[in-house]
């Protein structure tokens, strides 16, 4: 026999799929969370500024734009594996510092939960 709050969670996720998708972010408010990195980055084009272009980010191995010079710190960690999806993007927008001790990116991260995921579905609209 099924435990029946094991069934009612599973019949709760498969009537309220928003449940489900609750850590999906909102690209138009990401956009304006992005103004915060502007500054340094452009995700619409190819172009490096003070920070390196954000256009496809997703699926990028750190520390590999084209043109850029990257702090040895951020370089390692492409060496090592780190390749930008959701997870890592996450981490990283939460506190570039400690996830990568060494990089060269002065922002200290945002703190909302909400500003994060919306940013990272702002950067997947400039991804594809």
């Amino acid at each position: 026999m099924r435990h029946p709050i094991a069934a009612l969670s599973v019949s709760v996720l498969l009537l309220c799929p928003a449940a489900a998708l609750a850590q999906e972010g909102d690209a138009e408010a990401g956009a304006t969370v992005f103004k915060k990195c502007a500054a340094c980055h452009v995700v619409d084009k190819d172009q490096n500024r003070v920070g390196p272009s954000l256009q496809h980010i997703i699926g990028r191995t750190a520390g590999t734009h084209a043109n850029f010079r990257y702090s040895p710190a951020m370089v390692k960690a492409g060496e090592e594996g780190l390749v930008w999806d959701d997870a890592t993007l996450h981490e990283y927008l939460r506190d570039p510092k400690a996830m990568i001790k060494g990089t060269k990116m002065v922002f200290p991260g945002l703190k909302e939960e909400e500003d994060v995921n919306n940013v990272i579905a702002y950067l997947k609209q400039h991804s594809e």
